[in-house]
């Protein structure tokens, strides 16, 4: 079985296919921006996009992401490091704190951006209503995505 992971193509053993994909990710590929937190689909720390759609994937078995392009937080950044411009608006707005929910929120956030590239604070929130942070107050989080959007209205 193969999985497509940040542009990357990856066979999986067979042994892995009925493990849950937050446990492949972490353990086997060193991908630690998905966390297991609550393991209820409620915090949203686990997030990750699967074909640029927000998915949770604390219960995700490997095997229900084959065929699939799967993005985490570590295929945000180019390859060189340098941060996407929405992690860049995380760090610039302190929408940082202790960054536990910070991976879930940019991809949940960038997903967003991806359909609608001008969205209200509303919007924002609504679509950021499925991941916790305890830390921001999250105020500072939709002014993250707020000054993003002008990159993904240019590109």
């Amino acid at each position: 079985m193969k999985l497509m992971i940040n542009n990357k193509s990856y066979t999986v053993p067979d042994s892995f296919k009925e493990k849950r994909l937050t446990e492949y990710l972490r353990d086997e590929l060193d991908l630690t921006g998905a966390k297991n937190a609550c393991e209820m689909n409620a915090c949203g720390a686990c997030a990750v996009l699967l074909n640029n759609e927000v998915i949770k994937i604390c219960h995700v078995l490997v095997k229900d992401a084959e065929g699939k392009k799967i993005t985490t937080i570590e295929g945000m950044a180019k390859p060189d490091g340098t941060l996407h411009p929405l992690q860049q608006a995380f760090v610039d707005a302190g929408a940082i704190q202790c960054g536990f929910c910070t991976p879930g929120m940019v991809l949940t956030a960038h997903a967003l951006l991806l359909k609608n590239s001008k969205p209200t604070r509303e919007q924002i929130r609504k679509a950021l209503q499925g991941n916790l942070c305890r830390c921001t107050g999250y105020q500072q989080i939709i002014d993250a995505v707020e000054m993003a959007s002008e990159h993904y209205r240019k590109n």
